[in-house]
């Protein structure tokens, strides 16, 4: 089996060179056909599938054995094929479980939904209730129920909630790109950070004018990420890897609330 695999590989990559489409996009789709096709027959994990994907990696440094050190790329390509060919059924998988999970998300959503108007529903009536009392108790009940309304810990806590979920949404679309997602499921990870990241921002006027800033860019680099992906360029992984790093320098920035909070704990 081993020297069938990269009769194989060597044999479509000699194809590719007389027909002068030896890149590397080409050589990983090469790798990732051949991996696919054979690694099928074997258990995720196996011994086996490892030793595929090293005779399917070996198979292109002998091919390209001639450029010495210079063979980087092309290196880099087989694995990244090879990931993704072994990758492939297991990614399917992934991407149904993702699918389960928003259902269960924007059900859980509803609820939650749901239950914040019947709260508000019984604020309101205790804040009718306090009508017929006097100045002194209604005061004390409005003072009440508006604290419970306005309660800056929960809208923290919400903010926080969404900026966590954003940045999860970045790293698995990363994941997804590096190790064989396909495009789809990258895109549906990129809607999920937007979804999130849309949750958590705050009103502008209430921004410092870098955080501001570092919100402007995060959406451009989302927004160029997708772009990159509808081309299929590998530009895709460095977009990628930018748009983690810009949401974890935004996110990490402290808000006006949270500072005023600080200095009075302090």
């Amino acid at each position: 089996m081993p020297n069938n695999i990269k009769q194989q590989i060597q044999a479509d990559l000699q194809q590719a060179k007389e027909t002068g489409q030896l890149r590397t996009d080409r050589i990983r789709e090469i790798v990732k056909s051949a991996v696919s096709q054979v690694g099928s027959e074997f258990k995720q994990g196996s011994t086996e599938l490892r030793s595929l994907v090293r005779d399917a990696v070996s198979a292109v440094i002998e091919n390209f054995q001639e450029k010495g050190s210079e063979l980087k790329d092309e290196v880099t390509a087989s694995i990244e094929g090879a990931l993704e060919g072994i990758n492939s059924k297991r990614h399917e998988s992934i991407a149904q479980t993702q699918t389960d999970i928003k259902r269960l998300q924007a059900q859980l959503d509803g609820e939650e939904e749901e239950l914040q108007q019947e709260i508000d529903v019984i604020l309101a009536e205790i804040e009718d209730t306090g009508k017929q009392e006097p100045a002194t108790t209604k005061t004390a009940i409005d003072s009440a129920v508006n604290a419970i309304k306005d309660s800056e810990e929960v809208g923290l806590l919400k903010k926080r909630y969404a900026q966590l979920q954003a940045q999860l949404a970045i790293v698995r679309a990363n994941l997804a790109a590096r190790y064989g997602g396909r495009s789809l499921e990258v895109q549906d990870y990129l809607d999920e950070a937007k979804h999130w990241y849309d949750k958590a921002r705050p009103q502008a006027e209430s921004m410092a004018v870098q955080v501001e800033q570092k919100r402007s860019q995060l959406e451009d680099q989302l927004g160029e990420a997708g772009t990159s992906l509808a081309r299929k360029e590998r530009q895709i992984k460095q977009t990628l890897r930018q748009l983690l790093l810009t949401a974890a320098d935004l996110f990490k920035e402290k808000q006006p609330a949270d500072k005023e909070r600080d200095t009075i704990h302090k």
